[in-house]
């Protein structure tokens, strides 16, 4: 199958290419984790955040593709129990925050696990999303030339998780280049962990009490 037979024509990819980039730097449960990672950690752990988030983004891409965001919109109890796991992780990070050391590790102190700990936290993170999952199926057949075609649907979720990585690696980058600032002022570090801690712990409260999409 030729590269053009994957992708609508020209106008309908146009639209969404905008679309997809509009979505994309909107701030949501994805740039506000690397958003998170980025100010406490450095840009390593944000574009290791980036990483995670776009591959668990790109698994809710091939679920939607292959009819896995049906089972969640007709299934209350599939949706609400991979809700409420995700969740709870995003809580138990908080937590884990909450109980780190105060002082705030410099990004070249990081080992190479901790960065494979927080890739894989931001997969988690993304993959234990179904709305995301639901989001993809009903956001990508509108371009796709033939619905119904798995190889057109899962061409555009990969574009769109492209996207999504690009501009959350800037995200990463800014609040990596504002981190230093942040730990030079006085008393951020216990701060920072606290609001570290607050900002995983409200965002599982909001995963866990955020309805199923009605359509």
């Amino acid at each position: 199958m030729r590269v053009t037979e994957l992708l609508p024509p020209w106008p309908l990819f146009a639209a969404f290419l905008i679309a997809s980039f509009l979505l994309a730097i909107t701030p949501g449960p994805g740039v506000f984790y690397v958003v998170t990672r980025s100010l406490a950690q450095g840009r390593r752990s944000g574009l290791a955040s980036v990483a995670g988030v776009a591959l668990g983004n790109l698994g809710n891409a091939v679920g939607a593709s292959v009819g896995l965001a049906a089972l969640f919109a007709v299934s209350s109890l599939a949706f609400t129990a991979v809700k409420y796991v995700g969740a709870l992780y995003l809580v138990w990070l908080g937590v884990q925050a909450l109980r780190a050391p105060a002082a705030v590790a410099t990004p070249t102190s990081l080992a190479p696990a901790d960065l494979r700990r927080i890739f894989g936290d931001g997969f988690v993170v993304a993959l234990l999303n179904p709305k995301t999952t639901i989001f993809f199926a009903a956001f990508l057949p509108q371009f796709v030339r033939e619905p119904g075609t798995l190889a057109q649907t899962l061409t555009l979720g990969v574009i769109f998780v492209a996207m999504a990585a690009a501009t959350d690696s800037v995200y990463a980058a800014c609040a990596g280049a504002v981190r230093p600032w942040l730990q030079r002022a006085t008393g951020v570090a216990r701060l920072g962990r606290t609001a570290t801690a607050c900002a995983f712990i409200g965002l599982g409260l909001l995963t866990a009490f955020t309805s199923r999409p009605r359509h």
